[in-house]
């Protein structure tokens, strides 16, 4: 019992860290502040944790919730990445009078919710964690109350990922009809070619996560909500639950979907090959910088599904590195975002960047050293990531998976190429003001710093990466 409590010792602490700060908030006026720097104590706190457990597997609970390195790695990384986005954001939320005390508990709540989806074995406590996160994510995007835009961006989120889960939990159902278990380690012994029903399922499950990565055809609410949340809100959507989503599609296809490989293949196959297409083509008549790392995300996301469709371990490695590097960069190009201020107002539009270099030289050259990355360009850190993906697609001999790769990269270069046009080459129009936002600065500092040194030494990570798939 001991035991199952030291495995489960992440999400307890979490839990109960909830509780706690949610009493400080009910109890005590104006508690924005000491919840924040609470909430961030506790991420803190969680990833020593998560650091001091060991990292071989052991499986608690009739075996539905595990603990490996696999999990431990992912939730290490949605920790810092929630960590870096939320105190990056802070001026930003004091400003736009949305420090109610509940935002970073909410924040908390998916956080926890995602731990349990990375760590499940088991259909129904994946749900219970998917749930979990969706309905913090739900509030979130409509916490802007008074914002017609932000609620707006909240109900289409809430209607079309109430829709995506209603699919989803349709799939698991079959699922366990088809194959006797809700186990991921029983259903993959039951699951084969033959068993028509149960591969009818796995499309409904696949169609639900697609949705919750944003992935084309499934992708249609994420502009709006990017465009329409506030900035705080579309930095966390752009990078948090990107993680969870991603470590949860790697893990269906090891372990319940592993027997119909060329089943789900095609499917991931088209899924990847769509959002990099429209990722890369969508984002090139837009004007708002937030709608347009909308589309880039999507574009990103195909990458990192082009490593999963190999049905390889060099591919899901591929796939894992990609979306730590895409985290790294996503932080750094909001952080951006914090320090475009003019007249109390905080700017969105690419052509408020005209000409900054003359006057925010060391914001233009962050921005520079971002896009140069998100485009892949070498020796830059977004050029690894991008390097990985497409070796893993070419020694599976997927030719036309990488010329399309390839090919959606060149299209992509242009747009980020045009915001360096901008950026550089434009006469200047706005002069922003100094924004006393340390935090940010610090995360775009770290971000630049390890994308221009990533060359040196990129096989630390793909090492670590390794090391999560060594039994």
């Amino acid at each position: 019992m001991i035991n199952n409590l030291n495995i489960l010792l992440p999400e307890i602490f979490l839990s109960l860290s909830i509780f706690t700060i949610l009493m400080f908030g009910v109890f005590i006026k104006k508690s924005f502040n000491i919840i924040f720097n609470l909430t961030s104590l506790i991420l803190i706190l969680t990833i020593a944790i998560i650091l001091n457990n060991p990292n071989h597997e052991e499986k608690i609970f009739l075996d539905t919730f595990t603990r490996d390195s696999f999990s431990n790695y992912f939730k290490i990384l949605i920790l810092i990445s929630s960590l870096f986005v939320l105190n990056s954001s802070k001026n930003f939320i004091t400003e736009n009078k949305l420090d109610k005390f509940e935002y970073p508990i909410i924040i908390l709540l998916s956080i926890l919710g995602m731990f349990f989806m990375v760590s499940a074995n088991d259909l129904i406590l994946f749900y219970l964690g998917l749930e979990l996160q969706s309905l913090s994510l739900y509030i979130l995007a409509s916490i802007d109350r008074d914002n017609l835009r932000s609620s707006e961006s909240g109900i289409k989120y809430f209607v079309l990922s109430a829709l995506s889960s209603g699919l989803l939990l349709y799939g698991c159902s079959l699922l366990y009809g088809f194959t006797g278990s809700t186990n991921f380690d029983l259903i993959a012994t039951q699951l084969n070619k033959e068993n028509v029903g149960a591969v009818f399922a796995m499309v409904f499950i696949l169609v639900g996560l697609a949705f919750k990565i944003s992935a084309v055809p499934f992708h249609m609410w994420t502009p709006d909500v990017y465009e329409g949340a506030p900035t705080s809100i579309t930095s966390y959507f752009a990078v948090v639950p990107k993680v969870a989503g991603l470590a949860l599609l790697i893990k269906f296809m090891l372990i319940p979907f592993s027997n119909i490989l060329l089943e789900w293949q095609t499917i991931i196959i088209f899924i990847s090959i769509a959002s990099m297409i429209l990722g890369a083509v969508a984002a090139i008549v837009q004007k708002n910088i937030k709608r347009l790392l909308a589309y880039s995300s999507i574009g990103h996301i195909g990458y990192a599904l082009a490593g999963i469709a190999t049905g390889a371990i060099s591919g899901y490695e591929s796939a894992i590195v990609y979306i730590s590097i895409y985290v790294i960069m996503n932080i750094g190009a909001f952080s951006c975002l914090y320090l475009l201020k003019k007249d109390g107002q905080y700017k969105e539009n690419i052509s408020d960047l005209s000409g900054i270099s003359k006057k925010h030289p060391l914001l233009a050259i962050s921005f520079l050293i971002i896009l140069f990355s998100l485009a892949g360009v070498p020796p830059l850190g977004g050029f690894f990531a991008k390097f990985y993906v497409f070796t893993a697609v070419l020694e599976q001999k997927m030719y036309a998976l990488a010329i399309i790769g390839l090919l959606t990269t060149v299209i992509s270069a242009f747009y980020y190429l045009k915001i360096i046009k901008t950026i550089y080459f434009d006469d200047s129009v706005i002069t922003f003001e100094a924004v006393k936002n340390k935090a940010a600065q610090v995360s775009i500092f770290l971000s630049c710093s390890i994308l221009l040194t990533f060359f040196l030494y990129p096989s630390i990570l793909s090492n670590l990466v390794n090391s999560l798939f060594v039994s």
